[in-house]
């Protein structure tokens, strides 16, 4: 078998294809998660605190700063050494709420797999010479 044949089976399997789809929903299912974070939690943190929260401008100098910048951009555009602690609370905020929608996806697929499985199967219908054996003892018994 050629290379370009392994490759071939490879590529075509469910399983890739399943992994592919798997992995460009989930990059639209990140997007959406960061805008729910973006554009609903975050504004309702801010209300809570009474104030405009953006975790994204927090961060600590660490360097020295002769020109004592005050925004993010202008420092990180300075070269003087910040630590932005800011982004990182907000991607940390993304991965919780992610992780807590997988896991009420999977905690709902497994209700409905445990509900399926605990559903009785339909019997299955009796072979043709089952039934005809069966018509034909019934007629027997009815003759005297």
């Amino acid at each position: 078998m050629s290379i370009v044949q392994e490759f071939k089976d490879f590529a075509v399997k469910g399983n890739m294809v399943d992994l592919a789809v798997g992995v460009i929903i989930g990059a639209a299912f990140g997007k959406i998660i960061d805008s729910v974070v973006n554009d609903l939690i975050m504004p309702i943190i801010s209300f809570i605190v009474g104030g405009k929260i953006d975790f994204s401008k927090l961060f600590l100098v660490l360097g020295d700063n002769p020109q004592h910048l005050t925004t993010l951009d202008a420092l990180k555009k300075a070269d003087v050494a910040v630590l932005a602690y800011g982004n990182f609370i907000t991607i940390l905020i993304n991965f919780f709420l992610l992780a807590l929608v997988v896991f009420f996806m999977v905690k709902a697929v497994n209700k409905v797999r445990k509900a399926e499985a605990a559903a009785p199967a339909p019997a299955p219908a009796p072979a043709e010479d089952v039934t005809l054996l069966r018509e034909i003892r019934d007629e027997l018994r009815r003759r005297p």
